[in-house]
């Protein structure tokens, strides 16, 4: 993190410098402005290419769910279902609209979740299924 926040702040500092030179330049004549503003833009092209190839990847695919540790757990195919969607940070009544079922129901399926893993909340059933690589992503 603290390399991070060094980074970005060398970049503030590099465009900070930029932009006085720009205008020192600009100021006594030796480049026309649609230079510099040319020139600043390639920087900026470069800037996001530098902090695109930083960001981590996410993989386009799934990665490989232990379908027999899911039956081990004996959770059913809708409390999977709810479990997916609870990971994908869904409240009770957005996964109660999307499974096209009650928002009470959806209540049960967490219930039996969090039994079935041996959690009290929903954030350590999903520590705990991603542990279990239950989860496909």
């Amino acid at each position: 993190m603290k390399k991070t926040i060094l980074v970005f702040g060398l970049i503030v500092l590099a465009l900070l410098l930029l932009f006085k030179i720009s205008k020192h330049t600009y100021l006594s004549g030796d480049f026309s402005i649609e230079i510099i503003i040319a020139f600043i833009a390639l920087v900026f092209f470069f800037i996001g290419l530098f902090i695109s190839k930083k960001q981590p990847k996410h993989t386009s695919g799934t990665k490989e769910v232990n379908h027999k540790k899911i039956k081990e757990l004996n959770l059913s195919k809708r409390e999977y279902q709810v479990l997916c969607e609870i990971a994908m940070g869904l409240s009770n009544k957005e996964i109660a609209d999307k499974l096209f079922v009650s928002e009470s129901t959806v209540k049960t399926h967490v219930s039996n979740i969090l039994i079935k893993l041996n959690a009290k909340r929903r954030t350590q059933a999903i520590q705990i299924s991603k542990e279990l690589q239950i989860l496909p992503f």
